[in-house]
């Protein structure tokens, strides 16, 4: 019988992986991986996510499934490469995606290595997304869930072959719905529990107060300048609140709609200007991840997202120096942030994946 480790967040969505994989004959373990204490990140809000309620939550699952659950330790982890990075990648203008991080990192990182010391063949967890093998190509595939809404793979991207071959995804064919049905006629707990929608760390929305709390620096005021013209027309609360594209909360009143669009760090200066200015002709990709194919060695054409809950949109990968990519829009692109992550689409399969250095081709840049 094989052994997985299934990482039990509390939601529902991982405690129905846990159900679907015991009816499917697998030895389960539940796990928990607490993340941070509220105290950690300063947060006097209780989380959705990661919080003392939600390992209590997935320990009655657990219970009632007759599994044991383990609570493991993934503080060093998420401080280093969730936390410590949100505050470095803010710090340097960009905005990173610490779901991203905490997936490659902590979850597919620190949990996987810990399923391996149980002795697990596999870590599975409630993530909408699908894994196949193609024995034609010898290579795994990251696949978009059944249920299109609550499809994942965008946070996934960055999964290694021999991290694919050791997971598992039940949720991948069912949906959302269906797995409340399920939770319900099992009796489960949170069979009803609200589905988290912020950074767990974050969960009012606040991000530079956390970043002020972590980093123990109060973020600067400076200048909103209009990029056309170079004429200064308002004071920032400083750069930490601001993202390209972003429109609301300037407290500018204008002639015409304004938006984010471009930040000097170096200068603490936040430029705005009308919608136009948004669109970008190409990005440029780093830390880039494959998994359709060993590497990129020549043009090739995708559909790609800048952003979790975009549709994405044809363009055309390129290989650029250093191992970087270029990712070139059929049409211009709006609102392309740095730190954030692009993913390259064939269908259905994930292709891979990157970090955005740069929005490029438009009039911001």
């Amino acid at each position: 019988m094989p052994k997985v480790l299934v990482a039990m967040s509390g939601g529902v969505d991982s405690s129905a992986a846990a159900l679907l994989l015991q009816e499917q004959h697998y030895e389960v373990i539940g796990a928990t991986g607490r993340m941070f204490a509220n105290e950690d990140v300063g947060m006097s809000v209780e989380s959705r996510c990661c919080s003392l309620a939600d390992v209590e939550d997935a320990r009655q699952v657990a219970a009632k499934l007759g599994i044991p659950h383990k609570v493991i330790p993934c503080f060093n982890a998420f401080r280093e490469h969730v936390l410590d990075n949100f505050v470095s990648e803010y710090a340097a203008g960009r905005t990173p995606n610490p779901c991203v991080d905490c997936n490659k990192f902590v979850k597919f990182g620190a949990l996987f290595e810990r399923a391996r010391e149980l002795g697990c063949d596999y870590l599975a967890t409630g993530h909408y997304a699908a894994v196949t093998y193609d024995a034609a190509k010898k290579r795994w595939l990251l696949c978009r869930a059944v249920d299109q809404k609550k499809d994942q793979s965008y946070m996934l991207y960055s999964l290694s072959q021999e991290q694919l071959a050791h997971v598992l995804f039940p949720l991948g064919q069912l949906t959302k719905p269906e797995i409340r049905q399920l939770a319900a006629a099992h009796g489960f707990v949170n069979a009803a529990k609200p589905d988290s929608q912020d950074i767990c760390f974050v969960p009012d929305g606040d991000y530079a107060k956390v970043i002020e709390f972590l980093s123990q620096k109060k973020t600067k005021p400076g200048p909103f300048v209009l990029l056309e013209t170079g004429k200064v027309i308002g004071t920032h609360k400083g750069q930490l609140h601001y993202t390209i594209g972003q429109r609301k909360g300037l407290g500018i009143a204008y002639a015409h709609p304004l938006y984010v669009v471009k930040k000097d760090v170096a200068q603490n200066i936040v430029y705005l200007g009308p919608e136009s200015l948004l669109f970008s002709k190409s990005l440029l990709a780093g830390a880039c991840n494959f998994i359709s194919i060993p590497a990129l060695t020549g043009p090739l054409d995708v559909t790609v997202k800048t952003r979790y809950r975009q549709q994405d949109v044809p363009a055309t990968l390129e290989p650029a120096a250093g191992g970087q990519v270029r990712v070139i829009f059929k049409e211009p692109m709006r609102a392309v942030t740095p730190g954030q992550a692009v993913v390259f689409y064939d269908g259905q399969n994930v292709v891979g994946g990157g970090t955005i250095i740069a929005a490029e081709g438009g009039a911001a840049q």
